[in-house]
């Protein structure tokens, strides 16, 4: 029976494009950007940054000595922000929904500079911030892993108390799905940029047929 529901959160809950940020990168003076910036897991500094390894200043000096001029947040801030290419309204609203009858939650590889935006009343119009739509969030840098390792996993369930066999996991990355399938979660993995509410009911009312049927 499933109990929670966890969400990834770029191209699940918001669209993204990830040649849209290699190039604010790349104006910035960052060569290469695109070896660092995946849409789903990036490398060196970037990394560094996502698993908590490296800080907002650190990440700021050292895009700086690469760009060859000093970086403040709000320029990295910005660069990083061309990920986002929507926050699709209808999905915060279903996600909220399903607070009646489960347990939502956020797993992401994420970093502070995505969600100081995503944390505050600029993430969507209505003024809520991203918080106001699930239980609790469970963020790569605060939590010093990164998907697909297990322990992010692991960490994530055993702060929750529930089993991988009662959770539906949502991700993009079909490296992160592979992991949470090994691990025993019920997944889905929609596609970047689609409608994926009606799938997301049916794994739910199947669930709840399954359950009815065991009784």
């Amino acid at each position: 029976m499933i109990d929670s529901v966890i969400f990834d959160l770029g191209g699940v809950i918001v669209d993204i494009d990830r040649d849209r940020s290699v190039k604010a990168f790349e104006a910035l003076g960052l060569k290469d950007a695109g070896s660092y910036l995946d849409p789903y897991h990036q490398s060196g500094f970037f990394l560094e940054l996502e698993n908590g390894r490296l800080d907002v200043a650190g990440f700021c000096e050292q895009l700086g000595l690469l760009c060859g001029r000093p970086i403040s947040f709000l320029q990295a801030q910005e660069a990083w922000m061309g990920f986002i290419s929507g926050v699709p309204r209808e999905r915060l609203a279903y996600v909220d929904s399903l607070r009646k009858d489960y347990r939502v939650c956020l797993l992401s590889n994420t970093n502070p500079f995505i969600m100081e935006w995503a944390r505050s009343p600029r993430f969507t119009p209505a003024g809520r911030a991203l918080d106001d739509y699930f239980d609790q969030l469970f963020l790569s840098y605060i939590m010093k892993c990164v998907k697909p390792h297990k322990k992010i996993f692991r960490d994530m369930i055993d702060t929750l108390g529930t089993s991988p066999e009662n959770t539906l996991f949502i991700d993009d990355g079909p490296s992160n799905i592979a992991t949470a399938q090994t691990m025993g979660f019920i997944t889905f993995m929609p596609e970047n940029g689609t409608n994926w509410i009606p799938d997301i009911q049916k794994v739910l009312a199947n669930s709840v047929t399954s359950r009815n049927r065991e009784r």
